[in-house]
């Protein structure tokens, strides 16, 4: 337990100061915050077709209303989380895979549902919006993170117990 947890600790920081360097956010960051943003605006668009993106922000074309995606807000500090968790876990490599495919799977569709909701949320009502922005959310997705990767243990101890009674 002491060796995952150090192992966790330092591979979090590693990927929370990577995430930091200029040509990460460059790179890496900014194209998908802006990617997250266009995604969307599809799927708002399905429901409503006066909305647009434009890089990380999210307007709707018939009110004064838009949002932007910030750092902190396009998930990918859930996602380090889970990933410095999934790499340190003793498991194949295989699994791991697995785990972080379905895992970010998982943060991102949250995400989306976040985004949706705080864009309708904040045309109805500012001081709901910043309260389901600054703490129901943040909360959601970092709990989303941490049941992904309880999730993800027990599939690792079902698939062992399946293993030693085939054997």
């Amino acid at each position: 337990m002491k060796q995952f947890l150090v192992g966790f600790l330092v591979l979090q920081t590693v990927l929370f100061v990577l995430e930091m360097l200029t040509v990460t956010q460059t790179y890496i960051i900014l194209p998908w915050t802006s990617l997250l943003a266009s995604l969307s605006a599809f799927v708002l668009g399905l429901l409503d077709p006066h909305v647009s993106a434009s890089g990380k922000v999210i307007a709707s074309t018939l009110k004064p209303f838009a949002i932007s995606i910030e750092p902190g807000c396009n998930g990918v500090e859930a996602m380090i989380i889970l990933i410095a968790a999934i790499l340190v876990f003793p498991a194949t490599w295989l699994q791991r895979a697995k785990g972080l495919f379905w895992g970010i799977l998982a943060i991102q569709g949250l995400n989306l549902v976040r985004i949706i909701s705080l864009f309708y949320l904040g045309q109805w009502n500012e001081v709901w919006f910043e309260w389901a922005h600054l703490y129901l959310w943040q909360a959601l997705i970092m709990l989303d993170a941490l049941l992904v990767f309880l999730i993800w243990v027990r599939y690792l101890s079902k698939s062992a117990q399946a293993k030693t009674v085939t054997s």
